[in-house]
């Protein structure tokens, strides 16, 4: 059973999603305890309210990272993921590659032409 697809389990990697959200979280954590002066000589009371602050922010990055990527994977297609793309990306589909808007070599747009019309 070699399958060449890769499955959505094969995409999402559990361990690799929290490995990166727990490193986010904790790039959060140290960004607001360096900010509220964590690691300098403050007095005693202030160290619980910045190390409480900083646990909060690493909480909420390490949720809405997960969250994010996670979503962000569901929209990706597991068939999709291995396909090239050999044409322009932003050029419609239905037109062929050299007639997808523009001007030809006259100068003249061609769909103005054939509408009777110009086009600005």
């Amino acid at each position: 059973m070699s399958d060449d697809k890769p499955t959505r389990r094969d995409l999402m990697k559990p361990l690799q999603l929290l490995g990166l959200a727990f490193g986010a979280a904790v790039f959060a954590g140290v960004v607001t305890l360096v900010a509220m002066g964590f690691f300098q000589q403050r007095s005693p009371e202030q160290a619980p309210a910045a190390l409480q602050l900083a646990l909060i922010f690493a909480g909420v990055t390490f949720i809405v990272v997960l969250l994010v990527v996670s979503l962000l994977l569901l929209a990706i297609d597991p068939a999709q993921v291995h396909k090239t793309i050999d044409g322009p990306v932003l050029l419609p589909r239905d037109k062929p590659n050299g007639s997808a808007g523009g001007t030809d070599a006259n100068g003249t747009d061609p769909d103005a032409a054939a509408s009777g019309g110009t086009r600005i």
